[in-house]
């Protein structure tokens, strides 16, 4: 995992309303969350970052279009980006996980949370 890479993910995630970053498990990772729910995880080794979809077809679609792999120990929702992924393309599908998490919060949760600036 290169510091640049941890780096651009956290310009993508941090300025997100209602982003937090944690290390739930400890060892190194990021785990972005909005209201308290995950919308990206960077781990401890592997390199890449791991994004909700909004589906298990969605994300078999992406992996077989080759935008990204199975994300292991997440739901098959989830897909992994690799380091290698364009600057664009990782924006958008961070931004998406996070409209999809933030979308599944209670009423409630999503009306105390600023909107999203589109893209």
């Amino acid at each position: 995992m290169t510091q640049a890479f941890r780096d651009a993910v956290t310009g993508i995630c941090a300025p997100l309303p209602g982003a937090e970053v944690s290390d739930p498990w400890g060892g190194g990772h990021d785990a972005w969350k909005v209201g308290g729910k995950m919308f990206a995880c960077i781990g401890a080794v592997d390199p890449g970052v791991a994004v909700k979809t909004a589906d298990i077809e969605t994300a078999t679609m992406l992996i077989d279009a080759g935008i990204g792999e199975r994300a292991p120990y997440f739901h098959r929702s989830w897909i992994k980006l690799p380091e290698t992924t364009a600057q664009d393309e990782l924006r958008h599908r961070i931004h998406l996980s996070y409209d999809i998490v933030r979308g599944g919060l209670t009423k409630k949760a999503q009306a105390a949370l600023p909107p999203r600036k589109e893209d």
